[in-house]
């Protein structure tokens, strides 16, 4: 007998469909999985055998054949053990069950208890745009299904719970009304007023986290670089219900959410050490997962010692930082996963970590600089959009017990400038500065006269690329907006200029 039952496979975050059909007929007792399975959706067998006959059902004494289709796509993880098993149940004729429009995602274990998965808010929150009305899936899993709109979404902690329902003995818990958690409710953020002096690398941190621009700080060890930049996430607003869903559905892939988690509500901060793998930091390998520059969508990733990364990895974040997303490409398979982050990097501005520094001298020879400098690249350079020279604070402003500004301070300036954003931007696919594209550039960033005037100058004395030109003008806009202007003003440009111009002091460009 045949029977099918729906459920979902990942490409990339996006689902898509999947129907698991299995053949119970007479014939030499074999039990196969075909479809492009991996390797643990083929130990899906053994799962399902201890399972069935744990759940009192003898395994079918037949030539068992399932099939995932589509069948040209490759599938992956144990996602669609339970709906194997209850397909497997239906057509050796034990029970029948009615599952039209409905959707089956969990994996069992011997005993018949059902185990989390991950990628299954993406699934739940698409399962009405590919026909399904109704998803039944592990209550590990209650908290991600609970943000699904359109859909039902029932979960069980057993495979039995599952069969008794389908046979109108039981009744399945919504997963709306289970407990969830939020990793909002976590350990307070840093605040910005245990930062000593330092006011222009603050002025700079409020101006990128207002538009969500990128950072680089260049200092001698010890000045605060690491410290300030681990205070970014409590100057940056609250994320968007969109944002939220876009960030969380990542994690869910990767399999990052703690248990019981639903929508992230606090932005992301990822700060992978200089010894991480290109794969780790892009994302990649195989199965292809998302890597940190994923993991922090709409959010921060932090790269401490910037030289010390290797090259290629620098180099990688070149093409997601322009894009806002990762593609990955196989043989036989393109993956993309959504990269938008605000990249905060931090840097000495020599191997001794001296040069520069007020009061003591640096040891380093012109080659060794110069070598140590040139592992960050000028494309990737052009690429950050405020340059911040971090220097040692004296004595009278680290032993001050003047009150500095909080973060909360600092936050209603940054919020304020994002409203103004918002409503400038309402219905046309972007949120902030940082975002705009090229074709709004000149809509977005009217310039007074003086202001063009001094642009234009800057254009041609420093040379800028165009990247540079867009960047500088994107800065002066988010200034303006910090300023509650609605043109762009010279002293907004000039502001914009100075935070971009120490390349030439270490790089010489």
């Amino acid at each position: 007998m045949f029977y099918a039952v729906h459920s979902f496979g990942l490409d990339g975050i996006d689902p898509y469909r999947v129907e698991v059909e299995v053949d119970s007929r007479k014939g030499l007792p074999g039990f196969d999985i075909v479809g492009l399975p991996d390797t643990a959706v083929k130990e899906s067998r053994e799962r399902v055998k201890s399972a069935i006959q744990n759940l009192g059902y003898p395994f079918p004494n037949a030539k068992v054949v399932a099939n995932l289709a589509p069948a040209d796509t490759k599938k992956e993880g144990s996602v669609y053990d339970l709906a194997i098993l209850l397909a497997l149940i239906h057509a050796s004729g034990y029970e029948r069950f009615h599952l039209e429009h409905t959707a089956v995602l969990g994996e069992i274990s011997l005993n018949g208890e059902l185990r989390g998965i991950n990628g299954v808010l993406p699934m739940v929150l698409n399962a009405s745009s590919l026909g399904i009305t109704r998803v039944i899936l592990p209550a590990a899993n209650a908290a991600e299904a609970a943000q699904a709109k359109g859909v039902e979404a029932l979960t069980a902690t057993h495979a039995r719970q599952v069969i008794q329902f389908l046979k109108n003995e039981g009744a399945l818990i919504p997963a709306h009304q289970l407990p969830t958690q939020s990793r909002s409710a976590g350990a307070p953020l840093p605040d910005l007023c245990d930062v000593r002096g330092q006011s222009e690398a603050k002025r700079a941190m409020e101006i990128a986290a207002a538009g969500f621009h990128n950072l680089l700080f260049i200092g001698p060890p010890g000045t605060g670089k690491s410290m300030m930049a681990k205070r970014l996430l409590s100057i940056l607003p609250d994320m968007t219900w969109e944002e939220a869903v876009e960030t969380t559905k990542i994690y869910s892939v990767k399999g990052a959410l703690r248990q019981g988690e639903g929508l992230l509500n606090r932005r992301p901060f990822r700060s992978p050490h200089h010894t991480s793998s290109p794969v780790s930091i892009i994302g990649g390998g195989t199965p292809a997962r998302p890597g940190d520059i994923s993991l922090a969508h709409n959010g921060v990733l932090f790269l401490d010692e910037l030289p010390e990364f290797p090259k290629s990895s620098l180099e990688a974040l070149r093409q997601p930082l322009e894009d806002g997303v990762v593609n990955i490409s196989r043989a036989k398979q393109r993956l993309s996963f959504p990269s938008r982050v605000m990249l905060v990097a931090a840097m000495n501005p020599c191997r001794c970590g001296n040069y520069g520094h007020p009061a003591k001298a640096c040891t380093c020879t012109p080659t060794a600089l110069q070598k140590y400098l040139g592992k960050v690249s000028g494309p990737l350079l052009d690429r950050m959009d405020l340059h911040v020279e971090v220097l040692p604070v004296d004595y009278g402003e680290i032993s001050s017990t003047a009150l500095q500004e909080t973060s909360a301070q600092v936050r209603e300036r940054v919020c304020a400038a994002r409203l103004r954003q918002h409503r400038r931007y309402s219905g046309k696919g972007f949120f902030c500065n940082a975002q705009i594209p090229p074709s709004l550039l000149a809509e977005s960033c009217p310039l007074e006269p003086a202001a063009e005037k001094l642009l234009q100058s800057a254009f041609h004395r420093l040379g800028l690329s165009g990247r540079g030109y867009e960047r500088i003008l994107k800065v002066s806009r988010t200034i303006a907006d910090l300023d509650g202007a609605d043109g762009i003003a010279s002293g907004h440009i000039a502001q914009a200029i100075q935070l971009r111009s120490l390349d030439r002091k270490y790089w010489g460009g």
